[in-house]
């Protein structure tokens, strides 16, 4: 291993289902933030994830479900908004790696 090289580090990535675009566009309260279609946002995604795993990490995919994620905003006291969907995308990927806090 040269000084450069490096242990792939895992990068949780917010990710939406297609059929739950438009709920969810509904639901956020930044939804204007992001792009007006499905395949528009798809497409951004997919070429951040290959720049991610272009530089040698991996992207674990953290799906926002429109049914569970209004009621882990209020627990959290959270808006639902992009820093929500963050904090959510690494709480879930730190329970997929190490898993729960106890």
């Amino acid at each position: 291993m040269t000084p450069t090289d490096k242990d792939p580090a895992i990068q949780a990535m917010v990710w939406y289902k297609e059929e739950d675009w438009d709920t969810l566009m509904e639901l956020f309260s930044d939804s204007h933030l992001l792009p007006k279609s499905y395949q528009e946002w798809l497409l951004r995604a997919e070429e951040m994830k290959k720049k991610v795993e272009g530089g040698g990490d991996l992207v674990m995919k953290v799906f926002i479900d429109p049914e569970t994620f209004p009621a882990w905003c209020r627990e959290k006291g959270r808006d639902m908004d992009s820093n929500a969907r963050t904090e959510l995308a690494i709480e879930m990927a730190t329970i997929q790696s190490f898993g729960p806090k106890t």
